[in-house]
């Protein structure tokens, strides 16, 4: 490759960098599976009720290795049936600025960083219906059923790259079917990168449903589901 190549994608790169800080990559709302049609529009309906959850992924910190891969997971107690749930992720937040979200403990001290990932997500249902008695022992032998996957979606904002890489999914209850029911219970969503390779990088994560759940808790850290189970 000549230098002035070189030079021009380097340079393609760094301008992609700055239009997403600049706040050009815009998060829309998040729409449900439900649409309607809007003039000659169809649009989809937003969710009502939006968790969103800010962290910050770091070298070797994940959860698990499935199929090669690094995966981290964010557990999410849902306290109620819902007819449908959202999940979605981008990476890197770069600096947007989300109303009420949850931390994790080392967002803030890493929320400029521009360091980001090709984001894989899935949402896990697991066989716990109470918090009453929740443990990390419980949790690690729980079963778990995968409800849903995505790696990349249009609809999510491009990353610094350029690329789709961002993700997000629905997923509609199957009430007939226990194990794909949206039971009350404990979700996680575990997140990687398409590729087998490190996931670092800041990370927006939200999960939606067309129905108000109160009393949803979205966490890394088992400390809030503990302490809820307390109650």
């Amino acid at each position: 490759m000549s230098k002035s190549v070189k030079l021009g994608a380097i340079a393609l790169v760094a301008l992609s960098l700055c239009a997403f800080v600049a706040g050009k990559a815009k998060l829309d709302k998040f729409g449900s599976s439900i649409t309607k049609q809007v003039g000659p529009k169809t649009i989809r309906v937003p969710y009502t009720d939006v968790v969103s959850y800010l962290g910050y992924a770091e070298k070797d910190s994940e959860d698990a290795i499935v199929d090669g891969k690094k995966f981290t997971y964010i557990y999410v107690w849902v306290p109620a049936v819902a007819p449908e749930l959202g999940v979605r992720m981008m990476s890197p937040v770069g600096g947007m600025k989300i109303k009420d979200a949850t931390m994790a403990s080392n967002y803030e001290a890493n929320a400029s960083s521009d360091e980001y990932f090709d984001t894989y997500i899935t949402l896990e249902k697991s066989n716990i219906t109470s918090l009453k008695g929740i443990s990390q022992d419980k949790i690690a032998g729980a079963e778990w059923n995968i409800l849903a996957r995505n790696d990349d979606s249009s609809e999510m904002p491009k990353q610094p790259s350029g690329s789709s890489y961002n993700s997000l999914l629905r997923y509609e209850s199957e009430a007939s079917n226990p194990l794909k029911a949206l039971t009350a219970g404990l979700y996680r969503i575990g997140f990687t990168t398409y590729k087998k390779g490190e996931v670092k990088g800041t990370f927006l994560a939200q999960v939606a449903a067309p129905v108000k759940l109160p009393g949803v808790i979205v966490t890394k850290d088992i400390a809030p589901l503990v302490e809820a189970g307390a109650k």
